[in-house]
């Protein structure tokens, strides 16, 4: 057995904290090989972002088979810019970036807050009537899809399915998972990539103002994105949207719940310590904590030799606790000024959403403590069997 194989991601016990051994994998400063996943484990900060602004190293889409069972799902993926390389991928980003803009989504602001207070109102009457509220369901994954769905153009009466699509589709990315969840994904492809592409085929003849219209018309040197481009983008941006923002959102609370001066110092100043506050959520507690990529060529990260065909994964929440890099690294502080955490990826697989996400939490985050300046939880958080995505399923929370 390999040293690597001390991290075991079925494991309850890991799944609730990975970090201590996360610190024994970067005990080597190098790439560790596992034998129970077959590949290597980049665990530190400086091996974690070679792995993922290496070229050597490529995002390869192994289609799941049998084919014509994952037809849709394969394709859902192989055409998006997550599992795409160059020249796909510098061509399916230039287009995308062309919409996806910078004022795009700024001009979401407006909407953000309108959802963060709709969303707040309703807490403060479950507060009224019950005693407690959810921060995860009642306010910190709600907010995202609504946010995407104006963004693509999506009514928001839709909220409900985007969340079930997005939630299936995801349980995709971890290792183990069961044959329910295969099918439900399978179907999750469908029922959504049939939804984008009637959705689509409208603004072709009506256009609006939202980003499908935008997908549908965006060209560039005469390029444009063909339908199951486009579907995939639109797929791409929930999952990846939705994840990242709740639970980045999700784990910050329960590590500021778990330390009070941090808890106490954010309700004195939230405005003030939003932007500091929220890139230590992201850092000290990462949404996603594993990023495959596979050796075209024989390549060297760190003090290893990778051969052609093996995989190497960038281990982002043990990178963003690296001791060589980050002061202190088990405190969670909100006040952290040096913060370079890679909880957004690195290179050309920089998440696309990181901007919108961060406009959302700079927005959601104050407006709560703003709302509920006595904070505290109502109960235990119930944390997710997941280990790549890393989150909760609940966060019960009161004001008094």
């Amino acid at each position: 057995m390999s040293s690597a194989d001390i991290l075991d991601t079925r494991d309850p016990a890991t799944v609730a904290n990975p970090y201590d051994i996360y610190r024994q994998l970067r005990a080597d400063r190098d790439l560790v090989w596992s034998d129970r996943l077959g590949l290597w484990l980049a665990p530190t900060h400086e091996t974690a972002n070679a792995t993922l602004r290496n070229k050597s190293l490529g995002r390869l889409y192994k289609a799941q088979e049998p084919f014509d069972e994952w037809e849709i799902f394969n394709w859902l993926h192989s055409d998006s810019i997550l599992d795409s390389e160059p020249p796909k991928h510098t061509r399916l980003r230039s287009l995308v970036q062309k919409a996806f803009t910078p004022g795009r989504i700024a001009a979401l602001e407006p909407n953000i807050i309108e959802i963060c207070d709709q969303l707040l109102d309703e807490a403060e009457a479950k507060l009224a009537s019950s005693g407690s509220f959810d921060i995860l369901a009642d306010y910190a994954e709600p907010l995202p899809i609504l946010v995407i769905a104006d963004l693509l153009g999506v009514p928001r009466d839709m909220a409900n399915d985007l969340r079930r699509w997005s939630q299936d589709i995801v349980k995709m990315y971890e290792y183990g998972r069961s044959r329910e969840q295969e099918l439900a994904a399978q179907k999750a492809g469908l029922e959504f990539s049939t939804y984008i592409a009637d959705l689509a085929a409208k603004r072709k003849v009506d256009p609006r103002s939202d980003l499908i219209t935008a997908l549908v018309e965006v060209e560039e040197q005469g390029e444009k994105l063909n339908e199951h481009e486009l579907i995939a983008m639109c797929v791409l941006l929930l999952n990846a949207g939705h994840e990242a923002s709740v639970n980045g959102f999700g784990n910050g609370m329960v590590a500021m719940f778990r330390h009070q001066d941090q808890l106490d110092l954010m309700k004195s100043s939230p405005r003030e310590l939003t932007e500091t506050a929220l890139e230590e959520m992201m850092r000290f507690d990462s949404p996603l904590h594993m990023f495959e990529r596979t050796a075209t060529s024989e390549t060297v990260i760190g003090n290893t030799t990778v051969l052609e065909g093996q995989k190497v994964v960038a281990m982002l929440g043990s990178a963003n606790r690296d001791e060589e890099v980050f002061e202190d690294t088990d405190r969670f502080d909100i006040t952290r000024k040096h913060n370079p955490h890679i909880a957004f990826g690195a290179g050309i697989h920089f998440c696309i959403g990181a901007p919108l996400a961060r406009l959302e939490m700079q927005n959601s985050l104050p407006m709560m403590f703003e709302r509920f300046p006595n904070l505290r939880l109502a109960g235990t958080p119930v944390q997710r069997p997941t280990f790549v995505l890393r989150g909760w399923e609940t966060i019960p929370a009161t004001n008094n």
